[in-house]
């Protein structure tokens, strides 16, 4: 049974205990922060391969926090791995660790803000929000749609966003619904749409340009790519880093894209599985498949290449495909990489999409007309949380 301690500093501090946050450093490990605080290594030697998967995705940077008590000894940490699951260590009464998966608490606020140009949009940004990530993210959106060198001072930027915040900071990557520039009185709009959480501009044209291709045709999507997410079989939390295309048994597996076949096997839980390299730094993974098509261990395959069949090998629920993508040797979301096959929006979709596009714009255009400023952070209060 977990119990669940809220640790307001004050209080900690009565009690001789104290909360302490940190910054996690690049090239360390959670074996080497297990080291520094004296932790048995055999506490992550003996976890399940996925969890050990999802220890490595710790990321250079992020901000965690360790309880220590009077001595100075770790008695609980949280690190967080994604922007919505942590790792969560304890020692327990008998001084023994445990390590667990834990989902995040955080705050998430929705604004419309209207900022106009003094400097650049990166600058105006940072300076009216002290959010480095949302200023990230709208250069980002619009980087192949406008020539932000056009710009003149008291030209206006609006932006509708979503941001996690989490003990009082900004936390994660903002979620952007809809934005514009507006250079010499002309807006330039980009819009997210929730079908496939791509960018299209106020036309319904794709604004999003990759080169990977979804790996067979499906029924649906019965599972989606997340930190997050209640395990039938095992009954707790798990990631699902991938996504799952429910397909009847034998349906043909392609290779997303050109590349090098590094690996074709059985892997765990994934049960017969095969994993292509790809270029600029992706590996994509084809799991729970019932058989394999000729394509060996080191050749090169070209995109739409038979690799396999859909099955339901390892630990699985029904016939499917897990798909994973990394990048780099992180699991990143195939939905936000995998190609279109329109780059405009028709029929039913776009229609579904103008209807967003309305609301948002409103939202934007009333946010520039009265110049709508950001929320301040202060406003959330600094708590410390340990679970």
């Amino acid at each position: 049974m977990k119990i669940i301690l809220s640790l307001i500093l004050t209080i900690s501090l009565a009690v001789a205990s104290y909360v302490q946050e940190d910054i996690w450093w690049k090239g360390e490990t959670l074996l080497t922060f297990f080291e520094k605080h004296q932790i048995p290594k055999e506490l992550y030697f003996n976890l399940s391969k996925t969890d050990k998967e999802l220890c490595s995705e710790i990321y250079a940077g992020v901000e965690f926090q360790i309880l220590f008590d009077e001595d100075t000894r770790l008695t609980q940490a949280l690190i967080p791995i994604s922007e919505e699951m942590q790792i969560h260590i304890v020692k327990n009464y008998d001084k023994t660790f445990s390590l667990d998966i834990i989902p995040i608490e955080f705050q998430e606020v929705s604004q419309t803000i209207a900022i106009p140009i003094e400097n650049s949009p990166y600058q105006d940004i940072v300076e009216n929000t002290g959010n480095k990530a949302l200023a990230n993210e709208f250069m980002l959106a619009f980087k192949k749609s406008v020539n932000f060198r056009k710009l003149q001072k008291g030209d206006i930027v609006s932006i509708k966003f979503n941001q996690k915040i989490r003990q009082g900071k900004y936390f994660g990557t903002p979620e952007i619904f809809g934005a514009f520039v507006q250079i010499r009185g002309r807006n330039n709009y980009i819009f997210q749409n929730p079908d496939n959480n791509r960018f299209y501009d106020d036309k319904g044209k794709s604004l999003t340009s990759v080169f990977l291709k979804v790996p067979l045709r499906y029924k649906r999507i019965s599972s989606k790519f997340t930190y997050k997410r209640w395990h039938p079989i095992l009954k707790r939390y798990r990631a699902h880093l991938g996504v799952d295309y429910a397909a009847p048994t034998g349906r043909k597996v392609h290779a997303t894209a050109d590349g090098k076949i590094i690996q074709k096997g059985r892997k765990g839980g994934y049960g017969k599985t095969i994993t292509i390299r790809h270029k600029s730094g992706y590996k994509s993974l084809y799991a729970h498949l019932n058989s394999y098509a000729k394509p060996k261990v080191g050749s090169w395959v070209k995109q739409g290449t038979f690799i396999g069949r859909v099955g339901s090998t390892g630990r699985s629920t029904g016939p499917h495909l897990h798909f994973g993508l990394y990048k780099n040797g992180r699991a990143v979301n195939p939905q936000k990489v995998i190609s279109i096959t329109k780059s405009k929006l028709s029929g039913k979709k776009r229609k579904e999409y103008m209807k967003i596009v309305k609301t948002v714009k409103n939202d934007l255009l009333a946010s520039a007309k009265d110049l709508k400023t950001p929320m301040k952070l202060e406003k959330f209060e600094l708590t410390y949380k340990i679970q």
